[in-house]
């Protein structure tokens, strides 16, 4: 008689260290009433001479303004992180790392005066990434209406709202995930 046994493994060492990193900056947060993160862990216009704007330009990434924030974002990154972690190994951490330069580089040239924190461009560069894993030959697409949909919803809905949330960052985020992957389909 076989026994049916239940395994917990860690598939992903990448994405679930990403996604406790991001936990334990919002539990930093709550513990220092937000200094950690306004230090660490968001980006915003700051002396090129202050080291922590550099360690910040990647570090926005981590932080998140709420516990919804965080659930928002590690949810997707949590479905589609681990497809591409397979795909793609090591290399997912570089397009993790590009899009957190790209988004705080850019973010802080046009908006210095506004802190930006959160993985939402991870998030968007993930949701294009995968649209573009899994097909060997040409441009998908699933690539194409993707993107045109998403970044025609991001476009209309920077224009038509007011809110807190950085549609400027999820366009870039997916251009990189778009790019980076382009690439790495170009390179196999």
């Amino acid at each position: 008689m076989r026994k049916n046994r239940f395994k917990i493994y860690f598939n992903s060492p990448i994405i679930l260290s990403f996604v406790a990193m991001c936990c334990i900056v919002l539990l930093l947060q709550n513990i220092t009433d937000g200094i950690s993160t306004r230090l660490l862990f968001a980006t915003y216009g700051s002396s090129l001479l202050d080291p922590l704007t550099y360690l910040r330009l990647i570090g926005h990434i981590f932080g998140h303004a709420n516990l919804s924030h965080l659930i928002s974002n590690m949810t997707y990154i949590l479905l589609l992180g681990p497809m591409l972690e397979e795909k793609y190994h090591d290399k997912l951490i570089i397009v993790i790392i590009i899009t957190a330069l790209v988004t705080g580089i850019v973010h802080n040239i046009i908006s210095p005066n506004v802190a930006l924190l959160g993985a939402s461009g991870v998030v968007f560069s993930f949701i294009l990434l995968s649209s573009i894993t899994g097909n060997e030959n040409g441009i998908p697409i699933t690539l194409i209406f993707v993107a045109i949909m998403w970044i025609g919803g991001e476009i209309v809905t920077g224009l038509t709202t007011t809110d807190t949330i950085s549609q400027l960052t999820h366009i870039l985020g997916g251009l990189v995930g778009a790019i980076v992957g382009l690439r790495f389909k170009n390179n196999q």
